[in-house]
């Protein structure tokens, strides 16, 4: 699992280092307040293991779109 986070593929696959950071934090906040893993078999494996295979699994994704106001409908 380690070695999933040192490669740049997980990081590439999110948009770079910070935004796979942030999306790790914000995941891992939201299965702390009781969010169920969108994984199958998340059974036996720590919050950050889960995170991290819902991000391999495409499950989750640092959508920077819906962060952001949109500018020509808030004129």
């Amino acid at each position: 699992m380690i070695d999933e986070l040192r490669s740049t593929r997980l990081a590439n696959k999110v948009g770079g280092k910070f935004k796979l950071t942030a999306l790790i934090q914000k995941r891992l906040q939201e299965l702390l307040q009781g969010a169920r893993p969108l994984i199958k078999d998340a059974e036996g494996k720590t919050q950050l293991e889960i995170v991290i295979q819902e991000i391999l699994q495409d499950k989750i994704t640092a959508d920077t779109k819906a962060d952001k106001p949109d500018k020509t409908t808030s004129e």
